[in-house]
């Protein structure tokens, strides 16, 4: 079982809604963060005796061996907190370092007292006690009268207790914290099958020269899990893969069947099995949903995935896959760059094109002019051709630093994009 770490949530702005605490709490104000995973955070936490607290985001360090995992955010000040990898937000009285790490849930425990996983489970320790609310995320849709039967499990090395939230915010449960161990969203076992806030998640394994075959694995899961901890699960389990960052959200009912379906049709792509329902329990356990076996080179493809029930497309994508000819990782660095340019044009973001720019500029592959021609473009993915095609014509040299660049900016990326894939398919 993975201990985690992955992927959070998207900030949105929060407006301002009176909490009530026994503990000195903080004001949130109207701010915006980014990051895939994210749910909008609107509502969430106010206090009556404190001055305007910023919700700030955090990337915790990391430490990470083969079979665990763990998160530690130091805290120099009071405020709100949100990490950029898991979605937790903590709300702190006072300076102090909070550790935390995915635990697997033991769901005979909590069948005994007719409950279910509704969220990662949260093992929370901070020496100093100084966190005074803990917020997680849900996937819950609130606005259609989802999270009625919400509670926070409280695991303790004594037995088990359920904590009903302080607050639940569009995003968000809130409670107020009086120790630290394994904390958890669940609900009835018994609840509505309401829709819920879902990704579709897509992990790669590319064609090996001089085999054309390749295997595109497509996930369904609730939003609220952590994708980092997915994509470590699996690298555990299947060995490497290609997680392909395009934009996962979609509403998905819990036991419903859906299809999906793939443009081109061809023959020599399949895709089993030919329906699937969603499970919205998958909280440590991350198994391929469908499977598409692509028998031929492809670079582009649609995916739909539809209700069995009334065909209503409830996500579609087209994908780049950045998957090379076969035989092509030997020719020359300006004819790969031409090779996946229409793959670059579409697939990297703005903070990853214009952190490339600067290495690219700070190198003196472009010069000052060419910078500022490129930053002249409104449009990104005309500044994406004017940059790519910019460096291509200036030969292998250039085109060579041009794929080391994008080795180094990947290395740090944060912006979950197909960026990633792309590096892959130049560099390897």
């Amino acid at each position: 079982m993975t201990k985690n770490m992955s992927s959070t949530n998207t900030l949105s702005q929060s407006s301002h809604v009176q909490l009530s605490s026994t503990d000195s709490c903080y004001l949130t104000r109207s701010h915006s963060l980014s990051s895939l995973t994210k749910t909008p955070i609107k509502n969430l936490i106010q206090a009556a005796s404190s001055p305007d607290m910023l919700l700030n985001e955090f990337t915790p360090v990391i430490t990470d061996d083969f079979d665990d995992e763990n998160y530690t955010f130091q805290c120099s000040c009071p405020g709100l907190y949100q990490c950029s990898v898991t979605g937790l937000v903590f709300v702190m009285k006072a300076e102090g370092d909070v550790v935390y790490r995915t635990v697997p849930w033991n769901r005979r425990l909590l069948a005994q007292h007719h409950k279910k996983p509704a969220g990662p489970l949260f093992d929370i320790k901070s020496q100093q006690q100084s966190v005074c609310q803990l917020c997680l995320p849900h996937c819950e849709l609130i606005s259609t009268g989802g999270g009625q039967f919400l509670q926070v499990a409280h695991v303790k090395e004594e037995g088990i207790e359920f904590i009903t939230p302080h607050k639940i915010t569009e995003s968000h449960v809130v409670i107020n914290l009086t120790g630290f161990s394994g904390y958890g969203i669940v609900s009835d076992k018994d609840s509505p099958p309401d829709p819920v806030q879902a990704l579709v998640l897509l992990f790669y394994k590319p064609p090996v020269d001089p085999d054309p075959r390749s295997i595109l694995s497509v996930l369904l899961l609730p939003r609220n899990i952590v994708i980092r901890d997915v994509q470590r699960t699996r690298r555990k389990l299947i060995g490497d893969e290609r997680y392909i960052g395009t934009p996962p959200h979609c509403k998905l009912h819990p036991k419903q069947v859906y299809t999906l379906s793939n443009v081109p049709e061809d023959d020599l792509i399949t895709v089993e099995p030919n329906e699937a329902d969603f499970d919205d329990e998958y909280y440590d356990s991350y198994f391929t949903t469908f499977l598409v076996s692509l028998g031929r080179i492809l670079t582009d493809v649609n995916l739909s995935l539809k209700e069995k029930s009334s065909s209503t497309c409830v996500w579609e994508r087209k994908l780049c896959l950045f998957s090379p000819t076969v035989g092509t990782l030997n020719h020359p660095p300006s004819e790969r760059l031409l090779n996946t340019r229409s793959c670059f044009v579409e697939g990297i973001s703005e903070p990853n094109l214009n952190s490339l720019i600067d290495k690219l500029l700070e190198k003196k592959v472009i010069t000052d002019a060419e910078r500022e021609a490129a930053d002249a473009k409104q449009d990104k993915r005309e500044k994406a051709r004017f940059v790519i095609d910019t460096v291509r014509k200036k030969g292998d040299a250039a085109s060579s630093e041009f794929i080391n660049f994008l080795r180094k900016v990947n290395k740090n990326n944060a912006h979950y994009d197909q960026f990633q894939s792309l590096t892959l398919s130049l560099v390897h």
